[in-house]
């Protein structure tokens, strides 16, 4: 069940009237995560044995750890637990891949028969919620998370709809307590109860949720058809049209993710949750690593604090620092699909962010250097992430490795037949002009803070024209050939 269908938007109001409507505080927590199990199964049948499974076998590993008397214990109940979690997101996600492998290797070297692949269906958002058991598990370890006393909050914190496929990535410290404050108010015999929907939560919700499909069906899936045109078949292309098809890609999986975060939070905000934001206008990052503070925000942080950080961060040598930064970005390009492509998107990411550490401490004195902190001096800085930026997501766009090596060459050295992409372009007016006109409404966004915000906050008769003309805009303009959520594959 996709957001940007009417299959969606019955679910919706169905759970939000219901919700709304019967305010027995057990019913809500039940009907929510009833409602989280339908979605799941709607779209993936009978592989909620899988979540279901996850769900148990972490709430119950949790409160063993927690109770376990001596350290060892506590790593011997962590080891297990984490591998079981992680063994299962392998199986399904990498075994066909690493198979794969073993069979061109042994094809190279004549060593052994071929094996036959398994051709498993991918679980629909096992590579979050994954993320978010192991995440859960190792708070609980640390003592920075009380396991959760209730296995419904837990079952809740694991399968809650709105970014159950496509994240953020939830955190049981910051979600499991808005579980808990609400549900004691409401024992305290306060009218707050577990689910608030107001008129102010309503206006935000809606103006996100409008925005999120705006920049999904309007602009992702409208510039798509550009995109794959060029990289469907890119040996032959020019520069020039690799440039244009590169740019239009970021900023189709840039609203294409965004836009899913966004109908996410105003989804969980109108159900009187808060869930965090993913995305903070990353094509203005200055640095590869600002870029990764804006940028899935929930993902980088996460391997931040679970992986970089436990690898030793940069509190060792340099040398070691910058290996656990191409460590955690080749992991974190893994994590994305089982595909060589993926692999060579993060592991660029990692050379960008070791080679920032690595100039940064051969010349310190750049960190507070007065032209950067100038107009031009950030234009450039911006200028030449972004070069870097969108230069990797060609790996990430295109699988076939030959087909990368083309399109990265033609990126870098350029060949400017302009009569070739003049033809081009226009073949492909309305993608093109799309392009445009998200770099312009970008850089005003960048430039007036949370337009979100200051929209929600109009009076009602302007409030009410402008999501009418978004939702004009959405279905005057969509694609008879609407494309999935990219990160629905992840």
């Amino acid at each position: 069940m996709f957001f940007n269908t009417v299959d969606f938007v019955i679910f919706l109001i169905v759970v939000g009237t219901t919700i709304t409507i019967i305010k027995n505080r057990s019913f809500q927590h039940l009907f929510l995560l009833a409602a989280s199990y339908f979605f799941f199964y709607y779209s993936s049948n009978y592989l909620i044995i899988l979540l279901l499974f996850t769900t148990i076998w972490d709430f119950y590993l949790g409160k063993m750890i927690h109770s376990a008397k001596t350290i060892q214990q506590k790593k011997a109940l962590l080891i297990l637990c984490v591998g079981v979690n992680l063994g299962i997101l392998g199986f399904f996600k990498y075994a066909d891949f690493a198979i794969m492998q073993f069979n061109f290797l042994g094809k190279e070297f004549n060593i052994a028969n071929e094996i036959p692949l398994l051709f498993l269906t991918l679980p629909i958002a096992i590579s979050f919620y994954t993320f978010h058991s192991v995440g859960y598990i190792v708070d609980v370890y640390r003592g920075t998370v009380a396991p959760c006393k209730s296995l419904r909050d837990y079952a809740i914190f694991i399968a809650f709809f709105p970014q159950l496929v496509s994240g953020p990535i939830l955190r049981a410290g910051h979600f499991l307590p808005q579980l808990r404050e609400k549900f004691e108010t409401a024992q305290a015999g306060s009218k707050l109860y577990l689910i608030i929907i107001n008129n102010k939560n309503l206006k935000i919700a809606l103006t996100m949720i409008a925005f999120g499909l705006l920049k999904k069906m309007f602009f992702a899936d409208n510039i798509a058809p550009l995109v794959n045109d060029v990289f469907a078949n890119v040996i032959g292309k020019g520069s020039l049209e690799i440039w244009l098809a590169t740019i239009a890609f970021g900023i189709q999986i840039y609203c294409d993710f965004s836009g899913y975060t966004d109908i996410a939070l105003g989804i969980a905000i109108m159900l009187g949750f808060k869930i965090p934001i993913n995305f903070n206008k990353p094509y203005f990052a200055t640095s590869p690593s600002d870029f990764w503070r804006r940028w899935h925000i929930s993902l980088s942080t996460w391997l931040r604090d679970y992986l970089y950080v436990p690898l030793g961060g940069n509190r060792k040598s340099n040398a070691r620092t910058y290996a656990n930064l191409i460590t955690v970005m080749f992991l974190g390009g893994l994590w994305h699909g089982a595909s060589w492509n993926f692999v060579i998107w993060g592991l660029l990411h990692g050379a960008y962010l070791s080679g920032q550490k690595m100039i940064l401490n051969k010349f310190p004195s750049l960190q507070n250097n007065s032209f950067f902190k100038t107009k031009i001096g950030k234009i450039f800085s911006i200028l030449v992430t972004q070069y870097f930026v969108f230069l990797a997501w060609i790996p990430f766009r295109v699988e076939n490795i030959n087909e990368v090596s083309y399109s990265m060459q033609k990126f870098i050295f350029l060949d400017l037949d302009l009569h070739l992409f003049t033809n081009f372009v226009s073949s492909h007016k309305f993608p093109a002009l799309l392009v445009l006109l998200f770099l312009v409404l970008h850089f005003i966004s960048y430039r007036k803070g949370n337009i979100i915000s200051s929209i929600s906050e109009l009076k009602m008769k302007y409030w009410v024209l402008m999501i009418g003309g978004t939702v004009f805009c959405i279905l005057f303009f969509i694609n008879s050939n609407p494309e999935d959520f990219i990160y629905f594959r992840f």
